[in-house]
């Protein structure tokens, strides 16, 4: 499975803005060891269901240590059997854009 996400305070550090506790989320899905991808609006994370909401929580976890309220946006790709994802997807579309 591949889940796209995206953590936040729903209220910024005044000195830090966002940035500081999003780091913290990011650095867990980094050390979680699972492959992973981060761009301008999410996180993403491959592996299986438990294994990747585990890290979901431990990075929503880890803004909510810095802000009273969090925000979480998830979006998954359930495909049982499949691995490898996160980078094929991306794989075939750049493939047909070369005309391949």
């Amino acid at each position: 499975m591949i889940v796209a996400f995206s953590v936040a305070p729903a209220a910024a550090d005044p000195d830090a803005g966002m940035s500081a506790a999003v780091a913290e989320a990011v650095r867990v899905v980094r050390e979680s060891g699972l492959p992973n991808e981060t761009n301008a609006m999410f996180t993403l994370v491959e592996g299986e269901w438990d294994e990747v909401m585990a890290v979901v929580r431990r990075a929503t976890e880890a803004v909510a240590a810095v802000s009273p309220r969090t925000s979480l946006v998830l979006k998954a790709d359930i495909r049982p059997g499949h691995t490898g994802m996160l980078r094929g997807k991306v794989d075939r579309v750049e493939r047909r854009l070369a005309g391949r």
